[in-house]
């Protein structure tokens, strides 16, 4: 495959033998989140955001597996280092137990490590817990936060908002009540407005956040007069940019309301960062966009393994407080992760992401398709929002027939998630299969 002139061919989706792997699989699966009867053949041609099917399809992935291959199918970047690791097994080992050794060519976890407390520097963070997922990244995140809270009970989080779904991550989400119900919760969670107006000012305010000038959370928080006493309240936890909640990016005024009442009453930030960090923003952070400055941040997904990061004197200092069989074990997630990394800042992956991301805006705003009521983002992190949860269904099946890959969130969105090296001619053929998709759908 030439990346340089590949495009999409589709033949028809799913295929027989997609079919036959499907309904083999889901003889033995339990019912999950499964968005397409999409089979990849590891084995055929893949080359940046270019993918094929085991029935001969190619297809445009502009999902990144969820920003979980950020850097999109057999980048040299990961593959060159890898083809020189000799396998061995076994390849994941009880990383809180023992230790292996990795170097600068091929880093290990020790390696992440390093390269995690270097790009979080800007936040003092000194400290890694390595895990296997985004999910037990944020239990990870909650238990240390209650740990450093002095008996503190309360938590505090915001509508939309989705941090995973083991039950102490589960009791944060504010998205879709079929992610708790019939669930137990943790206790003292508490929940804000999510600001969805991306341009408010407290005066200006629409989405509920701000009332007469003053946050909801600010009221809430009033020593004298809110209901909530800040003194029990162990941590804030906040997506900069919503993920599953709709791709929701919030105005600087909300952000800074944050940040000022974190700091103020002295409450551990915690910035779920699992989709939207590792450069999608255009950032390494998607903190990195706004005023806050969180004590601790979770990563996963592009990161290739789970990650919370913090400080020393936020995590605990007794052992066994928090650890896990093959948490910082993992060796082969833990070079692609390093590698991840290494090629993020090294590639002019950032700066790629702001130009590449304008550039799928303007397309989409330029053609200004019947349906589509925003087109919004930060770098990659992007999103179309149409009309009707009807027609986003639509136009997402209709652009799979012609080849290309997106995903739905929210209630009427579409997200799109290129590889953060796409590149211009990717982003002209995605708008225009996206384009001709809404076409057919509408």
């Amino acid at each position: 495959m030439d990346r340089d002139t590949a495009t999409p061919d589709v033949m028809a989706l799913p295929g027989p033998n997609a079919r036959e792997r499907v309904e083999r699989h889901h003889a033995l699966a339990a019912p999950s989140t499964y968005v397409y009867e999409f089979v990849w053949d590891r084995t055929a041609p893949a080359d940046g955001p270019f993918c094929t099917d085991v029935d001969g399809n190619v297809l445009l992935d502009f999902t990144s597996h969820v920003a979980a291959a950020p850097l999109g199918y057999n980048n040299p970047l990961i593959m060159e280092p890898l083809a020189e690791f000799e396998i061995v097994d076994p390849l994941k080992i009880a990383g809180q137990d023992f230790y292996v050794d990795g170097d600068d060519e091929l880093p290990g976890p020790t390696e992440l490590m390093e390269r995690l407390t270097d790009i979080t520097a800007q936040y003092e963070m000194d400290t890694v817990f390595l895990s296997n997922s985004g999910g037990e990244a944020v239990e990870n995140a909650i238990k240390i936060a209650y740990d450093d809270a002095d008996g503190a009970k309360y938590a505090i989080t915001f509508d939309g908002a989705f941090h995973g779904r083991p039950l102490g991550a589960l009791s944060l989400n504010r998205s879709k009540a079929v992610h708790r119900r019939g669930f137990p919760e943790i206790s003292g969670v508490h929940d804000a407005p999510f600001c969805v107006d991306r341009t408010c000012t407290p005066d200006t305010c629409s989405c509920g956040f701000f009332v007469d000038g003053v946050s909801r959370l600010r009221r809430k928080l009033e020593p004298e007069r809110g209901h909530i006493d800040p003194e029990e309240v162990a941590y804030l936890i906040v997506e900069p940019i919503q993920g599953e909640g709709g791709y929701r990016f919030p105005s600087d005024a909300f952000m800074s309301e944050i940040a000022a009442l974190t700091t103020e009453h002295d409450i551990t930030l915690i910035a779920d960062e699992i989709q939207s960090g590792l450069g999608r923003t255009g950032e390494m952070w998607g903190a990195d966009n706004y005023a806050i400055e969180p004590d601790v941040i979770t990563s996963a997904k592009g990161l290739r393994v789970g990650a919370t990061v913090s400080r020393s004197d936020v995590f605990p200092e007794e052992k066994s407080r928090i650890s896990s069989t093959w948490g910082a074990g993992d060796i082969i997630a833990s070079l692609q992760g390093a590698l991840t990394i290494d090629a993020i800042r090294n590639e002019g992956l950032m700066d790629n992401a702001v130009i590449r991301g304008r550039q799928f805006r303007e397309t989409m705003r330029d053609a200004d398709p019947d349906g589509v009521v925003d087109v919004r983002g930060k770098g990659l992190m992007l999103a179309v929002e149409f009309e009707s949860k009807a027609l986003r269904d639509d136009v997402m099946d209709a652009a799979l027939q012609r080849g290309l890959l997106t995903l739905s969130c929210g209630h009427d969105v579409l997200r799109i998630l290129p590889p953060l090296d796409v590149r211009e001619r990717e982003i002209e053929l995605g708008c225009e299969l996206l384009l001709a998709a809404i076409d057919d759908a509408s």
